[in-house]
């Protein structure tokens, strides 16, 4: 199976733009299998987010240009950007501020909403420094269930990114064993999938069980969502959750 999702599929009006996978495909539910939700931000100038709580959310902040400075219930007081990354596993409950930064270059990135594998668990605040800001031609494991990477999901959930070249032809990456479904999402630029797909910034693409190959004729930055929708998940999270119940 193949499903576009396109701009149009993304919820909200202002700097913020929703998405829920699960709409993409009608299966009664917001999300995909762990990817509760993604948000995809643009900010111009100084701008600041109220405190406000997260329950059973596992959120992902994925930025790639401007910076925000982040306080939390748990004590932390840290300074995001592009290669300085955060997780934030909200169990019980978990509150957090956010001033963002996008005076030099417009603030723009992914709050990524994960569903945990069970609910309550203990809230915890995870920072990592990249190696290089890019990983460019070769994709980069972010995010996954394992101590392979510093980002560890509580549910069988896998993040990876890529920055390709122009004129570049590309395959994705060998995945982890199981029954998985994928959610491939142009971060910038254009990618044309199986040779009749094209795709654009902030538009993506839902595989099931399909072969692709991806190719980029000016380039372009892709942020891959693997999921096992089979896994034991929590679907009550408060941003994560379904929103259909």
């Amino acid at each position: 199976m193949l499903q576009k999702i396109s701009t149009n599929d993304f919820r909200g009006n202002g700097p913020i733009k929703a998405l829920y996978p699960g709409l993409v495909v009608g299966n009664g539910d917001t999300g995909l299998g762990s990817i509760g939700r993604i948000d995809h931000a643009s900010f111009h100038g100084r701008h600041h987010i109220a405190m406000h709580p997260h329950v059973n959310d596992e959120i992902l902040s994925y930025f790639r240009s401007g910076s925000v400075h982040h306080r939390d219930s748990e004590g932390f007081a840290e300074t995001i950007n592009t290669n300085r990354l955060m997780l934030m596993k909200a169990g019980k409950l978990f509150q957090h501020e956010e001033d963002v930064d996008g005076t030099k270059a417009p603030h723009e990135g992914l709050q990524i909403f994960i569903r945990p594998g069970v609910k309550d668990l203990k809230p915890e605040v995870i920072f990592h420094d990249l190696d290089k800001i890019y990983s460019d031609n070769e994709w980069r494991l972010v995010a996954s269930p394992g101590k392979d990477t510093a980002f560890q999901f509580s549910s069988q959930t896998w993040i990876y990114d890529v920055r390709l070249s122009a004129g570049k032809d590309f395959k994705l990456p060998v995945l982890p064993a199981g029954d998985l479904t994928l959610l491939l999402y142009v971060f910038q630029g254009e990618i044309n999938v199986n040779d009749n797909l094209p795709l654009h910034k902030q538009e993506g693409l839902i595989i099931n069980k399909e072969d692709t190959a991806i190719h980029t004729s000016k380039g372009a930055e892709l942020v891959l969502f693997v999921t096992n929708e089979h896994a034991p998940i929590f679907k009550d999270g408060m941003y994560s959750g379904n929103q259909l119940r």
